[in-house]
This record gives C-alpha cells, structure tokens and sequence, in this order.
C-alpha cells in the first residue's frame, strides 16, 4: 500500500508496532492513573488527619500548614506518575522548574501574599480567634490561610485581607490582653454639684459586677466644654465585657443622673433680641 506521498506502507507491520505499544504502555498507564488516584486518596487523608490532629493543637498554623503539605505532596505525586508512564524525571523536573519560574513571575502578588502568610506565622501578631482591626476592617480572625486572611465581622460579613498588605500593615489587636479600660464621657451643666455626680459615677461602678478594681477606675473632670462639663469615667473591666459593659452604663447613667437631679445638657444658644426706635 502506498500513502499520499507513494511511500510503501505495511500495514502488517504498522498494525504489529501498534500491538507493540498498547501491549507496552497499557498496564505502565493503567498503573499511573491507579497509583494516581490511590496517591489522591492518601494524600487527602494525610491532610485531613493533620488538619483534624492540628487544629487542636495550634489553629492558626493549621489552615497554612495543610494547604502547603498538600500542595507539596500533590506536585511530587505527579511527578512520579508521569516517571511511571515513562517521562523522563529529570526532563519533566526542568519543565516544571521553567513554569515555575514563569508563573512566579506573573504571580508576583500571590508570592509576596505567601511571604506574609509565612511572616505572620512566625511572628503572630494575631492567631485564629482573636479581633483585629486592619486594612479598615474589624472582626474576628476565622482562617489564616496560604494567601488570604478571612475574617468574621461582628455583622455577620465575611472579608478576605491579602496576607502580604496585612503583614505590613498597621493593625490593632483588641484580644492580647484580659482586660481594657472602657473610656466613657458624660457631660453635665454647669449648674450641677460634680462631687455629687463623682458620687453617683462610683456607686454604679461599685454595683456592677463586673466591674474590676484593679487597676482602679478614674473618674475626673476632663473639660469644660461650650455646654458641659465633661467627665471623664475610666473603668476597666474584662476584654469580653467591654462592650456590653459600655452600652449598659450608658443606660444606667443617664437613670440615675435622672433621679438624682442631674442635667444632661445638650449644645443651645441663647439668642437676645433688642428693640430700637425707627428714629
């Protein structure tokens, strides 16, 4: 038989080569694809068993870890499948470094995103659980993952920070320590006894439970404002009841300022009007 070009063509033997090929390469890539999806299979395994022994141990490093073991353990699996198929290791090794390289250099982002991730890793200015405030937002810190941040909002949102603008960024972490000041501000007029509002301003931290004595609250006259006199209270109370501790004193100051007399006084003008004669 002869092809388009008049060359002489056997089938037999064409047909003999084929034979040849799917009877020497058929079990190597039945055994890859195998080897291939069992490695999956205990890759996914390993992972999910560090992920589930890990995060009980250390949360923050939980996340970061497993996403890089089995990006790593993935990579050298495939690596020997395509050797098992018969692909040069050394050959594939140099194909991959080259992309590699390439990708790097059109990832330039995700690499310094990794970066952070890693420097925030070592250094922990934060972990999984606490509240931060960074890059204008505030919530708690759910997943440190390979690349991204994810954090929790209070309103229920979820926002995803880049880890390498958030490792170089200011950030402020509001769960370090077991206890923070509440700084409150009440005016009253100038009018009203301070020493008597003094009074009252400790009586209530006195009845609040948790309120705690040490360090001891200030209470003082922090300026005289246009309409007020300003004072200051400064208690401090456990990190977890600063809010709630903030929104109730609110409510029962302003109570018993109420019953006691007190005015709470609110910006007013007087204005005064003067009659003149047409002459």
């Amino acid at each position: 038989m002869e092809d388009f070009f008049g060359t002489n063509i056997d089938l037999s033997e064409l047909t003999e080569k084929g034979i040849s090929l799917v009877m020497t390469y058929t079990p190597k890539l039945l055994l890859a694809i195998l080897t291939l999806v069992v490695g999956l299979w205990l890759v996914n395994r390993f992972v999910n068993l560090l992920d589930h022994r890990l995060g009980k141990k250390d949360p923050t490093l939980n996340k970061f870890l497993c996403g890089l073991i089995s990006a790593v353990l993935k990579v050298m699996l495939l690596i020997s499948v395509a050797s098992m198929i018969g692909i040069e290791t050394t050959s594939f090794i140099a194909v991959v470094g080259a992309a590699g390289l390439a990708i790097g250099l059109a990832l330039q982002g995700s690499l310094a995103n990794f970066a952070g991730g890693v420097l925030i890793l070592i250094f922990k200015p934060f972990k999984v659980g606490d509240t931060i405030e960074a890059e204008g937002h505030l919530g708690s810190v759910s997943e440190i993952q390979i690349l991204y941040t994810v954090l929790n909002t209070f309103d229920n949102k979820r926002i995803v920070i880049p880890n390498g603008s958030l490792s170089n960024a200011t950030l402020i972490n509001v769960s370090v320590y077991d206890k923070r000041r509440c700084d409150m501000t009440f005016g009253i007029g100038y009018d009203d006894d301070i020493d008597k509002a003094k009074k009252v301003l400790q009586r209530l931290f006195e009845e609040d439970e948790r309120s705690l004595t040490d360090p001891a609250p200030r209470i003082c006259v922090g300026g005289l404002g246009d309409n007020s006199v300003d004072l200051m209270f400064r208690p401090w109370v456990a990190t977890d009841d600063l809010w709630p501790y903030y929104w109730d004193m609110q409510e029962k100051v302003k109570k018993a300022f109420d019953e006691e007399g007190i005015s709470i006084p609110y910006p007013q003008r007087d204005v005064h009007l003067y009659k003149t004669s047409n002459d």
